[in-house]
């Protein structure tokens, strides 16, 4: 298979990966601040985004070097 097709579906499966760890972690994140506490609309869903951005730029290159190492294996 050619170099650059492997890349594009190794970046395929990766974003299919990271990308529902991000927003189930953004979404966790405000459902257990609706839960607890009282905090305003705007902190919420500020909070919402910070975690989802942040859970995004960590778990993108950790599942983007799993799935690699999964197509060399292969």
């Amino acid at each position: 298979m050619e170099h650059e097709q492997v890349e594009k579906e190794v970046a395929q499966k990766s974003a299919l990966i990271y990308l529902p760890i991000s927003i189930g972690a953004a979404l966790l994140f405000l459902l257990v601040t609706a839960l607890t506490g009282s905090y305003p609309l705007m902190a919420r869903i500020g909070g919402t985004i910070w975690v989802g951005l942040l859970s995004l730029i960590v778990s993108m290159p950790v599942v983007i070097s799993r799935v690699k190492k999964q197509w060399q294996n292969k």
